[in-house]
């Protein structure tokens, strides 16, 4: 019997959740614009009105948190649809032809990988003048493919020795066939395990961009909060403005990690077998 999700994996499962249906309906029932000013209410303390208080502008906290778990969301989830398709491509064919393309797809995963990520997602967007979410995504897809074209790679070399792959080819399939109908189906638990790791790695991404001030110049980011946070600090009152996207961003790592392990337990060949 093959092994289930742990309590820690569901508990992660559940934080994961909500953080995906705050992102979803956050903005449709934040109290306020968090584009609007309102600067005679600077610096409001939390009460009725903001139940998380103001910033140094006035806009309403709670608004920016919701609409920034909604930006937060779309980020992450537009980048590891690119990233996931790139990289389970190139590494399913890389494992499956070896020779020249196994090569060339396994040199420039070297050479991406060789620079650490966040100074090359920082070198890309800092080389533009006034970076949209065009450029975060692209600086993140950049080398966001790689650890999928990892993973893809060294689970269809040890795919294509198995015995179900090797009648197939004396049956005649086409490559194509093989691929699609016997390999990539067995890829999606090691792929899904590496979607959740890398959706936490993304959110602490962004958050960085933003907090550097590189990217898309957005006041309600939950990097852009922090930032903030941090320059306003000293101001009686508001150190709980830095708690807020604090929070919401280790709720959301926790979450993926913790799911992440409970799904890598669960597809890990190893554990397979045991009650």
């Amino acid at each position: 019997m093959t092994k289930k999700l742990g309590v820690s994996a569901w508990i992660g499962l559940v934080m994961l959740g909500v953080f995906v249906v705050v992102g979803l309906v956050g903005p449709l029932v934040a109290p306020d614009d968090p584009a609007r000013y309102d600067l005679d209410h600077r610096f409001a303390p939390m009460s009725a009105a903001h139940w998380l208080g103001t910033d140094s502008k006035g806009v309403d906290t709670l608004s920016q948190l919701l609409h920034g778990a909604r930006r937060a969301l779309e980020l992450s989830s537009i980048v590891i649809a690119i990233t996931a398709t790139i990289g389970v491509t190139l590494g399913t064919l890389a494992g499956w032809f070896r020779g020249v393309v196994d090569e060339v797809v396994m040199r420039v995963v070297d050479i991406l990988m060789a620079f650490p990520g966040i100074l090359l997602n920082i070198a890309v967007v800092a080389t533009v003048a006034r970076p949209g979410l065009g450029v975060m995504i692209a600086a993140l897809c950049l080398n966001g493919w790689v650890g999928y074209a990892r993973v893809a790679r060294g689970q269809i070399l040890a795919l294509r020795e198995r015995d179900y792959v090797a009648a197939a080819v004396a049956l005649g399939a086409s490559n194509r066939r093989i691929m699609w109908k016997h390999l990539v189906p067995n890829l999606l638990g090691p792929v899904l395990v590496q979607v959740t790791f890398a959706f936490g790695g993304l959110i602490l991404v962004e958050a960085s961009l933003a907090f550097l001030g590189i990217g898309p110049q957005i006041d309600y980011t939950w990097g852009a909060m922090l930032d903030q946070a941090r320059t306003f600090l000293w101001k009686e009152g508001f150190a709980h403005y830095a708690l807020v996207p604090g929070l919401a961003i280790m709720w959301v790592v926790i979450a993926a990690n913790l799911l992440g392990d409970g799904l890598r337990d669960r597809f890990d060949p190893k554990n397979r077998g045991r009650s």
